[in-house]
């Protein structure tokens, strides 16, 4: 009989013998790698936090005790073990559970996470509340040690040690090998702090010492200075110490009796306390012990050999700007390019390997990656910071104040703009237009292909300023990538296909789903011009006003947040220009976050396919006609 069918709470858990949980462990790992196999997703990470999850879950009372995840990737356990095994079907799809953690799932989600480096703010902010309330419970952060490299957690830290507040912060360390003898030695010492007759026999000691006249005062603080000099010889937490924590660890993160022994004593500790959690990534799961970084976000896959079910098809975005990186890098030595921990996922590894000295990653640390990008641009140097949608909105400060105040010549690859998909509303790249329109001097532009990408990417290491472009992620059209990458001429679009009912604005790769829903139209009498602006700034705007006039009806699309984004500037443009009867209706996202599902699948929920943006073209002809200029002021529109 499978133990883990019993398991609806983490009431259950606690229930079991040490044997039943290393059973149950089994149990959890097989069913990860099935449910993750199906729907793609973090396997890795959390087949790393097996043993540490059910540790928690057994020592902790959980939901009134507070366990917050940082990034939230290796919350499938905790999912699991919390009553969604049966929702674990429908694992980041739409309609589904969220791969991250969700108030709104489950009472057993305290707060909703998805970027790394918050957690300890938010359990501190706990923490605090739970004091002033006069309540009592624990809260507890579970951090990795790459989360742990962002500013925020250690800004969180050096507040929770000022306080002295009672928390608990669990790291978990699936990078540091520890030699045997460090290890064996490490372990000892642990088991001394962990234990309370070392805390009590400490305390008889330097009771008894202090009561010796003149010797022992003079004796304790000897003793007190080879101790502090032995532990910064060989224990690792003194750096957490000296900030006012108290250091357990490290331990070893897949042996369920130690961990639940030093989390015991965690709980019992007065006071900031980090546990220092050694962990095995992709741990019980061959393929993914041996590729982890493969396996930390992956596709649907074989969970038998671990090779994935999809493959073959264009290449992606991301491949084709790390490729013209290189091909750029090769002509220009004065190319740096920046990474904020995702060498992989933003396609610079290729230039990593040819210009080693060129490519740097700053970690989980996206504010100093762009400030850093600055100084080396002030430094006579041109770089390219690589960085994902989501992650941009971290550091739109340095971006402002850092950079375009200066007129810097950096340029932004924004890396998974539009809708990103099964990773849901905290990794939905939505918000970058509207955050980086508005700043003086900055270009901002929108591929409509990969092979656009490569020109576009030519264009902003051409400007002189600060420059930005947005691609999606996932595979491109296909078209052919042809030829030397060229400059394009600055702010200016390209028609596509021309028509006198109605004019189709459709930024980045929606291009493609505007001309299908044109010639879908054409079928039933309806004329549309399409353009591809491609810069949303500086936009086009002779460009845009002239078709305005012409056709008198406007449809914008982009995959984007309506409010500040392509469509918002183009209804500025007209109000700038007194077209105020121009019809205009402007597709995207509403005033709503999104939530996961297959990008195709979101794009038809929203209306950001051929078949919504004919609804939408429809919908305008339907009203009043709007009140077009004289035909003789586009002069020439149709040629060319």
């Amino acid at each position: 009989m499978s133990l883990l069918t019993e398991i609806k709470e983490p009431a259950d858990v606690k229930k079991l013998t040490p044997g039943e949980l290393e059973l149950l462990a089994r149990e959890v790992r097989q069913e990860l790698v099935q449910a993750v196999a199906r729907t793609g997703g973090h396997l890795a990470p959390n087949l790393g936090v097996v043993e540490l999850t059910l540790a928690l879950h057994s020592v902790f009372n959980l939901p009134r005790d507070k366990i917050i995840w940082d990034v939230g990737h290796q919350c499938y356990v905790h999912k699991i073990l919390t009553g969604r095994r049966e929702a674990m079907v429908g694992l980041r799809q739409f309609g589904g559970i969220s791969g991250f953690p969700k108030r709104a799932e489950s009472p057993y989600d305290v707060f909703d996470t998805g970027h790394s480096s918050t957690s300890i703010s938010a359990a501190l902010g706990m923490a605090l509340a739970r004091d002033l309330k006069k309540e009592d419970y624990q809260v507890v952060a579970v951090i990795g040690d790459g989360a742990l490299t962002g500013g925020m957690a250690f800004e969180a830290m050096n507040h929770a040690g000022h306080l002295q507040t009672d928390l608990i912060v669990v790291l978990n360390d699936n990078e540091m090998s520890i030699a045997p003898p460090v290890g064996g030695l490490a372990a000892y010492l642990s088991r001394l702090r962990t234990d309370p007759m070392y805390s009590r026999g400490k305390e008889e000691l330097e009771n008894l010492l202090n009561r010796l006249p003149h010797v022992g005062p003079r004796v304790l603080k000897v003793i007190d200075r080879l101790k502090d000099s032995f532990k910064y010889l060989v224990v690792p937490g003194m750096f957490f110490e000296e900030i006012g924590f108290t250091y357990l660890g490290p331990i070893e993160g897949h042996n369920i009796p130690q961990l639940r022994e030093v989390l015991q004593h965690a709980r019992n500790t007065r006071g900031p306390v980090l546990v220092h959690v050694i962990t095995t990534k992709g741990k019980g799961y061959q393929p993914a012990e041996k590729q982890p970084d493969r396996f930390h976000g992956i596709g649907p896959f074989d969970p038998a050999t671990g090779e994935a079910l999809n493959k073959g098809g264009p290449p992606t975005y991301t491949a084709v700007f790390g490729a013209e990186m290189v091909r750029q890098g090769e002509r220009d030595d004065h190319l740096v390019a920046i990474t904020a921990a995702m060498p992989d996922g933003t396609g610079l590894t290729p230039f990593a390997r040819r210009f080693p000295r060129r490519f740097f990653d700053v970690g989980i640390a996206e504010q100093h990656a762009l400030t850093m990008a600055a100084g080396l641009a002030a430094a006579g140097l041109h770089p390219v910071v690589a960085i994902y949608s989501t992650f941009l909105q971290r550091a739109v400060d340095q971006v402002i104040h850092d950079i375009a105040l200066m007129e810097l010549p950096v340029v932004l690859a924004i890396d998974r703009a539009g809708l990103v998909g099964e990773d849901g509303e905290t990794h939905q790249g939505l918000f970058d237009v509207s955050l980086l329109r508005s700043i003086p001097g900055l270009v901002l532009m929108a591929p409509k292909d990969e092979q656009e990408l490569r020109h576009m990417l030519v264009t902003a290491l051409r400007y002189r300023g600060p420059a930005a472009l947005r691609y999606p992620r996932g595979a491109g059209v296909g078209v052919p990538l042809t030829g030397a990458a060229q400059p394009l001429p600055l702010g200016r679009g390209e028609i596509l296909r021309r028509g006198r009912d109605v004019t189709i604005l459709a930024l980045g790769p929606l291009v493609y789903a505007a001309l299908e829903a044109a010639r879908d139209l054409a079928g039933e009498g309806i004329e549309a011009t399409v353009i591809n602006p491609r810069f949303v700034k500086p936009l086009d705007e002779e460009l845009i006003l002239s078709w305005a006039d012409l056709t008198g009806r406007l449809v914008t699309v982009e995959e984007h947040i309506l409010a500040g984004g392509f469509g918002s500037a183009v209804l500025e443009l007209l109000a700038r220009n007194g077209r105020q009867d121009v019809r205009v209706q402007c597709l995207g996202v509403k005033d709503e976050f999104v939530h996961q599902g297959n990008p195709q699948v979101l794009r038809e929920h929203l209306g950001l396919t051929p078949a919504g943006i004919k609804a939408a073209v429809q919908a305008i002809l339907q009203e009043k006609p709007a009140l077009t200029r004289k035909r003789s002021q586009s002069r020439g529109i149709w040629g060319g």
